[in-house]
């Protein structure tokens, strides 16, 4: 990387951070800093607030953000060690109570159809953290099953009866299904695989935040640079995604890459315009000012893609 001065600003974030900087912006693998962050920073402060019985918030998913469900998913996005044992006893419990009868994790039980976004965001933390693959095959099997024709997934789709694939869900699925087979995961990992292909296909058929049939913009908030981003989707996290996917630049890229570059500050940092409103356990950065998460993410796009 040649701006020296925005690389030693992210080093001088949290562990976190700069194990992220070392590892996608500097092609340095630091076991040292990687093996800090269940003792240090965020991470740790996460993990703090488990409660006695395995679970945070008011177990799996709520509150909106300080549940279980959602701690879990910041855990990994830290890149905390994926054998942390804390971790492990609290996905088993997971799976022990939450599943539904259609096999997905189902957090409602007057609601007989599992959500497909959270089980999407699930397969994703749950493979990171090395479950086994026979605990995941039933979510698998639920998740394949509500893959629609359009090439996503909506997570209306089996409780509202939704024709069209979301943006949401179909990126939190795409998410989740990467980190399985990148995990070495065999089971239905072909067809997982066409279906992650199907999710490619439909976010780029939408240039990333447009209307497939008019080419308007489906949300302004789908514009704005969040983090943590929750469920939600946004043109950073879409681009990300395709970064870890490890893809080629595709021209349907061109103009979520241009509102990307113009919200570079004249100081060469990307800022955090957007909270999601809810609980959360503390604020890793202020909103408005500039932020370490989205700078490091917008950076590993830029370089993986050559911009």
């Amino acid at each position: 990387m040649k701006d020296h001065k925005i690389i030693q600003w992210l080093l001088e974030g949290d562990i976190s951070i700069q194990y992220q900087v070392h590892r996608d912006l500097l092609d340095s693998r630091q076991s040292l800093l990687r093996q800090k962050i269940e003792t240090k920073g965020w991470a740790a402060a996460f993990l703090a607030r488990r409660l006695e019985n395995g679970h945070w918030g008011q177990k799996f998913y709520q509150p909106k953000w300080i549940s279980t469900h959602y701690t879990l998913l910041d855990l990994k996005n830290l890149n905390i060690s994926p054998g942390n044992p804390l971790i492990k006893q609290t996905l088993y419990l997971i799976l022990k109570n939450e599943k539904g009868q259609d096999g997905g994790i189902n957090p409602s039980p007057n609601i007989p159809n599992s959500d497909v976004c959270i089980n999407g965001m699930f397969l994703n933390y749950a493979s990171y953290f090395g479950v086994k693959e026979e605990e995941l095959k039933s979510i698998v099997d639920f998740l394949i099953s509500q893959h629609m024709k359009d090439g996503g997934f909506n997570c209306c789709s089996n409780r509202k009866g939704a024709v069209h694939s979301s943006l949401h869900t179909t990126l939190s699925t795409a998410e989740g299904i990467l980190k399985y087979v990148k995990n070495g995961y065999k089971y239905r990992k072909s067809e997982l695989q066409k279906a992650e292909l199907g999710c490619r296909e439909f976010i780029l058929r939408h240039r990333l935040f447009k209307s497939d049939r008019s080419g308007k913009i489906i949300d302004q908030r789908m514009l704005m640079l969040s983090y943590p981003s929750r469920w939600r989707y946004d043109i950073l996290r879409a681009l990300d995604y395709f970064q870890f996917a490890g893809t080629g630049y595709d021209r349907r890229m061109d103009d979520a890459m241009e509102v990307l570059l113009k919200k570079r500050r004249k100081d060469s940092k990307w800022p955090l315009q957007a909270k999601h409103p809810g609980q959360t356990h503390f604020d890793m950065e202020k909103c408005g000012e500039p932020g370490r998460w989205n700078t490091l993410r917008a950076l590993r796009v830029i370089k993986h893609f050559g911009i």
